[in-house]
């Protein structure tokens, strides 16, 4: 992969609270496992690589959609589930944020000491990446997070977070080892932050003959710009709006959700009978695990998964959220004993919502989905960092009357 582009994340205040960041964990921990069962742990990797996915992923477990935050919050998740699993699965995540970037070069070294890699040369591209990012490349953004996340073969994925106090925006940088064929000619597959104009940039191509004349990376720096193959612009409104979303896209999960028909269709599919709003779930859970990277360009629309904990695009549905994570489980333990039938459901499901987007997918009525979501959300056990949410004005039992699309 090349560099994959650039976009704002605005600042938020404020922690993750206990009952999301474990149901994080979990679900991350699905996710992760998911995606390494069907396609091993270097795709994992090129995923966690991609700027656009990686914004998904944390839209689709219930954090802010467009917050720094997500950065953070995605990676201890991973790290916090990972972690007791990584022999299991060949992978393993190091470093983090504060304190626990300097712990990265021991537990690296742990790490290569176990599987006979060089330990010295994973540290010294573990220290690379953060100070080209943080010295290099002049952007005023000064790393704050460093996550190194390897495989049992080698292969590595770097996702680190810079700040700028003075825009009160992050910037976040990604690294991968299968595109990296020098560190010093742009290396990045993906720069994640408010673009903030011309800025200096020893990693360009321009630099080269700057390079050869410095003793180190942090003298001596040339002016250029830095380019983007692709960018994201994450607004610094908090609320989701219609603009931030494909429509046709997320119109496609609502019917296979809520058309009786496609419906039962999806519950054949996963060999389980599910309410719709669980499907709804799923069917963007196997967007993130199935899907390419051309469906990750409106990171906001994985929202409609399991919503926001700031209650944008509505409150973290925590019934929804846990019969997500039971059948996820129930899929990923029944493989390793029964075979992966139901782990093949969920990737049809993935293509079958991707058919019905292609031949009869409406529009969603974003205004009468919100309200939708709002109104059954008590029902739900919806719960934002304000508490539960309350009741609210009942929803018509009438089908056409509460239409979504």
């Amino acid at each position: 992969m090349k560099r994959s582009g650039v976009a704002d994340l605005p600042l938020h205040g404020g922690l993750v609270p206990r009952w999301l960041s474990e149901r994080m964990t979990r679900l991350g921990t699905a996710i992760t496992e998911a995606i390494i069962y069907d396609y091993g742990t270097s795709a994992f990797l090129t995923r966690l690589s991609d700027p656009f996915w990686f914004q998904a992923l944390g839209a689709v477990m219930g954090m802010d959609w467009h917050s720094s935050g997500i950065t953070t919050s995605v990676m201890g998740a991973l790290k916090r589930g990972l972690t007791p699993k990584a022999d299991e699965l060949g992978l393993y995540i190091c470093g983090g944020r504060g304190r626990a970037s300097r712990n990265t070069p021991a537990e690296l070294r742990s790490i290569a000491a176990k599987k006979g890699f060089d330990g010295e040369s994973l540290v010294r591209t573990s220290r690379l990446t953060a100070r080209v990012d943080n010295n290099a490349i002049a952007d005023g953004f000064q790393i704050y997070l460093h996550s190194f996340i390897v495989n049992d073969r080698g292969d590595w994925t770097v996702v680190q977070q810079g700040l700028n106090d003075k825009s009160a925006t992050a910037r976040r940088y990604h690294w991968h080892s299968q595109s990296v064929q020098d560190f010093v000619v742009e290396p990045h597959t993906g720069i994640v932050g408010e673009n903030q104009g011309a800025i200096l940039n020893l990693v360009a191509k321009d630099a080269k003959a700057t390079q050869a004349a410095m003793l180190d990376l942090v003298h001596q720096k040339p002016e250029v710009a830095l380019k983007a193959a692709r960018y994201l612009e994450m607004p610094k409104h908090h609320e989701v709006r219609p603009a931030n979303v494909d429509l046709k896209r997320l119109g496609a999960v609502l019917a296979v959700a809520y058309d009786t028909e496609l419906h039962d269709f999806a519950e054949l599919l996963l060999l389980e009978k599910l309410g719709p709003r669980t499907i709804q779930s799923l069917a963007l859970v196997a967007e993130v695990v199935h899907g390419t990277p051309i469906h990750f360009k409106d990171p906001a629309r994985f929202s409609f998964a399991l919503g926001g904990k700031d209650r944008h695009p509505f409150p973290v549905p925590l019934k929804t959220y846990d019969e997500t994570i039971s059948f996820l489980r129930r899929s990923l333990d029944s493989a390793k004993v029964e075979g992966n039938e139901k782990l093949d459901g969920f990737r049809r499901l993935e293509r079958f919502v991707k058919g019905v987007e292609a031949h009869k997918s409406p529009l969603a009525d974003f205004e009468r989905l919100i309200a939708h979501e709002n109104a059954i959300s008590p029902s739900l056990d919806g719960r934002s960092v304000s508490g539960f949410a309350r009741t609210r004005k009942r929803i018509s039992k009438n089908p056409r009357q509460r239409s979504l699309f």
